[in-house]
């Protein structure tokens, strides 16, 4: 049977055709959304999900349990994905998932552990410490700093699980976006709120680092090669769907990760001349309606994507958007080293000696830019297409100033996606940056 993306509906005719005994024997239907996992349907209308995978060199299979129709369902299409990425997971360390599942089942249930969710005590100190220690003018910016900076990183995370690195990756991002300022506020907003928790015995100490440490007030410089962003986009062929789809869009447009995440299909023009992805003023960072034009090569990539439910650009439920970036990255990361190294030993060298410079999603909208520079975009465009507010025009010029540079945003673009397009398709030993 050929692989498809399952979704809500597709499932809904599966289980209507089940419960007439359309399936006259017993029949896996792929997942296309997740290598390995199956709907399993049975003559008598009953199904389930499986995973199919090989240890031992040998294949074997898991059930992962039963599938119906609604609510209530214990294995929905979401959580039968989760289950299905699991056992890989354990599968690729080596070990076998249905044992393991065994092993969990005889092993004595654990003692409750007592979790403080972040969101639930930053409740409690915006309560008890910002609304009574602070006037409403100060209220209201910490209030809105951690709702728009905090709480949507950390709401559903155990407050004693953030570490150090947790928050200097916090503040780095931020300034990253261009906001030092907000980094250095969300970093002091941070450093009250660790202390009033330890003070009150809910972490034993503060993971906010002293001084210049957090670099909260520093802009990271890291700018991808030409033969690193060609390892990106051949390391997303090799990921596939969302994520593949996701960091290349991330590189061929320069928008932020969300803004990318989160598209709804509704925000793009495709029909005829002006090709353009609208991001709504509720969707950008500046609360104002941002115009991206989308080039050929984005438009080739788009085209090829299959079709998740009626809203979400980039989904696997076709019902909420793509999330698990970590996971992505690092799965991206992984097999730009197996590239690499492979393109190693066929020029002769050791692939032991290859090694890759760490990046992070963000540093793609920094190499985008930068190399709408080197095509000789403008400062004031390329800032028009980032959706920064642009220093070159100042003064009542800038106040009435509604000239949104489309024509020029989308020469800009059309540039770098064309320069991305031509090094992605070098072939290897060419390790130089090209013009």
């Amino acid at each position: 049977m050929a692989k498809s993306v399952l979704n809500q509906k597709k499932l809904e005719a599966i289980a209507k055709s089940a419960a007439a005994k359309g399936y006259s024997v017993r029949t896996e239907i792929p997942d296309a959304g997740q290598p390995g996992l199956y709907l399993v349907v049975q003559p008598s209308g009953s199904m389930s999900w499986a995973f199919r995978y090989r240890h031992a060199g040998r294949p074997r299979k898991l059930t992962i349990g039963k599938f119906v129709l609604g609510e209530d369902a214990t294995f929905t299409l979401a959580k039968a994905r989760e289950a299905a990425q699991e056992a890989a997971r354990i599968a690729s360390d080596g070990r076998d998932p249905a044992e393991v599942r065994e092993e969990k089942a005889e092993a004595p249930e654990p003692a409750p552990v007592k979790v403080d969710l972040v969101g639930d005590v930053l409740d409690e100190f915006v309560k008890r410490h910002v609304k009574k220690k602070n006037r409403e003018s100060t209220q209201k910016n910490t209030e809105a700093f951690i709702d728009k900076r905090i709480r949507p990183e950390w709401k559903d995370r155990d407050i004693k699980s953030i570490t150090k690195r947790d928050v200097v990756k916090l503040l780095d991002d931020i300034a990253d976006d261009g906001a030092p300022e907000s980094a250095a506020r969300v970093r002091a907003i941070l450093s009250k709120f660790f202390n009033w928790a330890v003070d009150r015995d809910i972490v034993d100490a503060s993971p906010v680092p002293k001084g210049s440490t957090a670099k909260q007030g520093a802009s990271r410089e890291r700018v991808l090669t030409d033969q690193e962003v060609r390892l990106v986009w051949l390391a997303c062929d090799k990921v596939g769907w969302p994520f593949g789809p996701l960091v290349k869009l991330l590189l061929l447009t320069a928008q932020r990760r969300n803004e990318v995440a989160h598209a709804v299909r509704s925000e793009f023009e495709f029909s005829g001349n002006s090709q353009l992805w609208t991001i709504p003023p509720e969707r950008s960072k500046n609360g104002k309606e941002h115009v991206v034009p989308l080039p050929p090569v984005a438009l080739e990539l788009i085209s090829h994507m299959p079709t998740v439910g009626d809203t979400y650009l980039l989904s696997t439920t076709g019902d909420t958007p793509i999330s698990g970036f970590s996971k992505a990255k690092a799965a991206i990361d992984a097999e730009m080293l197996k590239i690499a190294r492979k393109e190693a030993v066929t020029k002769g060298q050791s692939p032991e000696d290859v090694k890759l410079e760490p990046w992070t999603l963000h540093d793609l909208r920094r190499t985008a830019a930068s190399g709408m520079a080197r095509h000789r975009a403008p400062v004031h465009v390329i800032e028009a297409v980032l959706n920064h507010q642009s220093g070159s025009i100042k003064g009542v010029a800038k106040i009435y100033n509604r000239y949104e540079y489309l024509d020029e945003k989308r020469q800009a673009i059309t540039a770098w996606a064309d320069h991305v397009k031509l090094v992605a398709a070098r072939g290897i030993g060419n390790d130089q940056v090209w013009p």
